[in-house]
């Protein structure tokens, strides 16, 4: 009876495992051979709005936009992308959280439990399958949790929410605080010792919670590194994002009790727990207090409140940077730590590697690009002191332009405003802006929280031969989807595409994008004539619209393809 208990719970978690895996791949797989209209969803989508002040002129531009060409199928790769992003973060998480002070000793105690209690090699492989098996099946169940709990729309307004980008700001530093040894976050220890009485019952069910209990008791090391993936999978907006990121946080973590069972004698080699371990939770601490700079960052952006500048962000990580790296050599040390009589080969490359990496930073306190890392930084724009050149060689900093126009919306966007570049922020005042200087319009889908869209700006925009292109030969329209600024009141209204009401205005730029080019993803670019309508290559079909494309060639093609199109 009892085996036959024990068969029925394999089989249960085995359905459970593979029913987790097709929930988290299908929707990748049907994303990536169609647009998945159902998308836009995600998104808070308003009606296309006009840059006139009266009613007349913005029913006028309505009815412009009607007569355009019909929906571009644009499918972007922006959704797999992040998922295996946040997979392979939450894949590093868990190898981190091995090293942790309360995983990595019970390691070798584990695995010497199913090899001796077992009473053979292959049973004792078995049980340990079944403890990481049951590991990850309890960390995605947790990722799932949070999916089904918010769903996608809530994740989605998550990313761009002043009041929870605030939240996750002020998390992080609890979290980075609780690993440099202020404090220590764990759950209640009635809970650990009820898990681990039921863990006593023996067979599949009393090793389930064995795992469970793992799972609680080392909470204290593995909660702010959870709280984090949950944290930075939420501010993607995916639905799936939580549990993708839980499923490679589990499977690491998993691995080497199933790993070290199977080569048992392989725990001979593993480094003896010390004081090392600690200084693990202690980098990661200041790790969690850069990360958290990044939400604040994005509050500051979105909102206009203008004082979180480039270089107070640049500076902040330099100073924990600084920080880091005089722990890492012994010359700081917290009251848990233990001393360093000498520097070992692990500590003198890491060291290294900071104060290398803080040495990159300090050239970008007077404007260096630091592409590597651009796309975590604030916009140039927000920089105050700037040596750098523009590319294109021009050190002039105000851009200039044929119209005398006021730029509309354009106090907006000073902060993420690429030196050297005239953009408009107006639909309606772009098209007018391309008849009377006779060039192709160049929108830019972009968004003060888009790490691709800085990337891009960062490493292919600063091009000479395409910032000449985009300076000369397009007329520059950037729409700012994430931007919180209400609309006037006359200007507010219903969607036709989702029926959601219009009150932002960047939830006006989402609903022109989704609507007219089947994306919801940030940057897309997107090339139009002067009446609106999608430019056509020498074949006459509509030239796609481009995601981020960081080889300058391939970039080069779509804009220059956008440039024989118009004067064909």
């Amino acid at each position: 009876m009892k085996l036959t208990n024990n068969r029925f719970l394999l089989r249960y978690l085995l359905i459970v495992c593979l029913t987790i895996i097709g929930f988290l791949t299908v929707p990748v797989f049907v994303h990536a051979q169609k647009a998945d209209t159902s998308s836009t969803s995600d998104v808070q989508f308003t009606s296309i709005p006009t840059a006139a002040d009266s009613i007349a002129i913005r029913k006028k531009a309505q009815a412009e936009l009607a007569k355009k060409a019909p929906v571009v199928k644009a499918i972007t790769k922006e959704k797999p992308k992040s998922l295996w992003a946040i997979f392979l973060a939450g894949l590093i998480g868990g190898f981190t959280a091995i090293l942790m002070p309360c995983i990595y000793p019970l390691l070798p105690l584990t695995v010497s439990f199913f090899t001796k209690k077992a009473g053979s090699r292959a049973k004792g492989i078995a049980q340990s399958f079944i403890y990481g098996l049951s590991i990850i099946v309890i960390y995605v169940a947790l990722g799932m949790l949070i999916s089904v709990v918010f769903g996608s729309d809530a994740l989605n307004a998550l990313a761009t929410n002043g009041i929870f980008n605030l939240f996750f700001f002020a998390l992080l530093v609890v979290f980075g605080i609780s690993f440099l040894g202020a404090f220590e976050i764990t759950l209640p220890s009635s809970l650990a010792n009820k898990l681990d009485a039921n863990s006593d019952k023996g067979g599949m069910s009393g090793i389930f919670f064995m795992a469970a209990t793992l799972v609680v008791v080392s909470f204290s090391c593995t909660g702010p590194i959870i709280g984090t993936l949950l944290v930075d999978a939420a501010s993607k907006g995916d639905r799936l994002g939580p549990a993708v990121g839980m499923l490679g946080f589990s499977l690491a973590l998993a691995l080497p009790f199933t790993a070290f069972a199977l080569f048992p004698s392989a725990l001979k080699s593993l480094p003896k727990s010390g004081g090392w371990l600690n200084s693990v939770k202690v980098i990661l601490g200041f790790l969690e207090l850069a990360f958290a700079l990044k939400f604040l960052s994005n509050v500051d952006l979105a909102y206009h409140w203008n004082w979180f500048d480039r270089e107070i962000f640049l500076s902040l990580w330099i100073a924990i940077g600084l920080m880091m790296g005089l722990y890492l050599i012994g010359k700081i040390k917290f009251s848990h730590d233990s001393d360093v009589p000498y520097l070992t080969i692990p500590r003198t490359f890491l060291s290294i590697i900071v104060f290398a990496f803080v040495i990159y930073m300090i050239p970008g306190l007077w404007g260096a690009p630091l592409k590597s890392i651009s796309a975590f930084l604030p916009p140039m724009a927000t920089q105050d002191f700037d040596l750098s050149q523009i590319p294109g060689g021009n050190s002039n900093t105000t851009p200039t332009s044929t119209s005398s126009t006021i730029h509309k919306y354009a106090d907006n966007y000073t902060r993420i405003r690429t030196r050297g570049l005239d953009a408009w922020y107006d639909y309606a005042q772009a098209l007018q802006a391309s008849k009377d200087e006779h060039k192709p319009i160049f929108i830019d889908f972009t968004g003060f929280n888009c790490v691709n869209c800085r990337k891009m700006e960062a490493n292919v925009w600063t091009d000479a031969r395409v910032f000449n292109h985009l300076k000369n030969d397009f007329v520059m329209l950037q729409l700012v989807v994430d931007d919180k600024a209400a609309l006037p009141a006359n200007e507010q209204f219903v969607s036709t595409y989702s029926g959601k009401n219009i009150t932002t205005l960047g939830g006006k730029w989402s609903d022109l994008e989704a609507s007219r080019f089947n994306s919801n993803s940030q940057p897309l670019y997107v090339l139009l004539d002067s009446d609106g309508n999608m430019l056509k290559d020498k074949n006459g079909q509509e030239i796609a619209p481009s995601p981020a494309d960081y080889d300058v060639e391939s970039y080069l093609k779509f804009l220059e393809s956008g440039i024989a199109a118009y004067k064909k």
